[in-house]
């Protein structure tokens, strides 16, 4: 039975995720950046967090974890081993196809560094999902703090192997200015278009635009595309590695 996944929206624009297993009745939270809104989510639900899964140490993710303990002491937290130093104090520490467990749905962890060096994804194959914090991100990916572009694409190429059918729960709602920018490489790209107008539609009314199945992704997101023949061409580098024309539209980007 698939993880029953909420979206709880924190701070002004941070997302965290429960995951809940109805089998057992346990509940993980990824990520807490405040910790407020995410127990009233649970409390509306009338659960307990009784796992803590962290991305990585970015204070906007990690900083509510004191005050969920304070409510759920019980709860084991999970981050990654190579960034342990950095985060709030860990139950287990994991790493690249390290297994987590959500009552009975098992996970694993891939690593995902380029935002930050020791970022980490978590994968849900049962429940086709994935959490990707700032690492892949709806339309984007996170600005490279730390990282290398070598890295982040390769980190970005291990998330873009898996099942298309696989949704994409990622940090943040940036979605619309990714949007807008994704227009400026390829403005010709009908399904970029036509997902641009749903974007801004549910903006307009003030609803999430994640999750996103990695299918849609993989046909509009320009982070994705460094590979494409199309991009390529557009961007003047049809000859140049994958990893140099995603370094050239990150560089894009953060001039964006």
């Amino acid at each position: 039975m698939p993880l029953e996944i909420i979206t709880v929206p924190c701070l002004a624009d941070n997302y965290a995720y429960l995951a809940h297993d109805p089998e057992t009745g346990e509940t993980a939270v990824i990520d807490i950046p405040e910790a407020g809104p995410i127990l009233n989510a649970l409390d509306a639900k009338g659960w307990s967090a009784d796992v803590i899964l962290l991305t990585h140490h970015h204070h906007d993710h990690v900083q509510g974890v004191p005050d969920m303990l304070e409510r759920f002491p019980q709860a084991r937290v999970v981050g990654a081993e190579a960034d342990q130093n950095r985060m709030p104090p860990l139950d287990l520490k994991v790493k690249e196809d390290s297994v987590v467990q959500v009552g009975a749905e098992t996970g694993r962890v891939i690593d995902v560094s380029g935002h930050t060096v020791g970022h980490i994804a978590f994968y849900f194959p049962g429940s086709a999902a994935l959490f990707s914090a700032d690492s892949l991100m709806a339309l984007g990916c996170g600005r490279l703090f730390e990282g290398t572009p070598e890295m982040m694409w390769e980190s970005l190429s291990k998330m873009a192997a898996l099942p298309p059918e696989t949704m994409v729960y990622s940090g943040h709602e940036y979605t619309a200015s990714n949007a807008k920018f994704a227009l400026t490489v390829e403005p010709k790209n009908p399904e970029l278009q036509k997902r641009a107008e749903e974007i801004a539609a549910k903006r307009t009314k003030d609803e999430p635009t994640v999750p996103v199945s990695l299918e849609t992704e993989l046909k509009t997101n320009p982070f994705l595309r460094a590979s494409n023949s199309d991009v390529k061409e557009a961007l003047g580098m049809v000859h140049a590695a994958d990893s140099s024309v995603f370094a050239r539209i990150r560089e894009m980007k953060d001039a964006f």
